[in-house]
């Protein structure tokens, strides 16, 4: 079966046969697939009415257990924004009743964000629609080539999810 990415690199290699272009067959799949993922990441979130950054944050918290709570600096770790951009978000997720602010009981200068009961629902069933997308993306893939697939992609984004600072 041809793809795009086979025409682009045949036309590639057809006007530029003195390069080695056998990176674009790989990492031009990924960047596509990426602008796929994030279409169907946007459809899932809209259909619970959230964007794509409440949907980190809300699910930031999600994923730290009961009582669902983190501190902002804890917030900035996962999601990887600049602290006057978490400040905004929270404000605006707090606005919507999705979260709500807290006093920190080992600091009494800081806060922790909490996940309302309104915004764990909104996160689990966002979740639930972007997992139904993106098992329809992997659906052409058995189990063993999925596995295999994300072996290959973690060996390709470790390097860049582990360095320092």
């Amino acid at each position: 079966m041809e793809d795009e990415v086979d025409r682009l690199v045949a036309a590639w290699r057809r006007e530029r046969p003195d390069l080695d272009v056998e990176p674009l067959e790989v990492l031009s799949r990924v960047s596509r697939l990426a602008r796929h993922l994030d279409r169907a990441r946007r459809l899932a979130f809209a259909e619970h009415s959230l964007e794509p950054w409440e949907f980190d944050v809300l699910t930031a918290l999600r994923r730290a257990g009961t009582p669902y709570q983190l501190s902002p600096g804890q917030l900035l770790t996962q999601t990887l924004v600049t602290s006057g951009t978490m400040t905004n978000r929270i404000d605006r997720l707090a606005k919507k009743g999705l979260v709500e602010r807290l006093p920190d009981p080992s600091d009494r200068r800081g806060v922790l964000v909490r996940l309302t009961t309104e915004g764990q629902d909104r996160a689990d069933q966002a979740l639930a629609g972007l997992l139904d997308q993106e098992r329809a993306i992997l659906g052409e893939l058995s189990p063993t080539q999925r596995s295999e697939l994300a072996g290959l992609l973690r060996q390709l984004t470790a390097p860049f999810d582990n360095i320092p600072g």
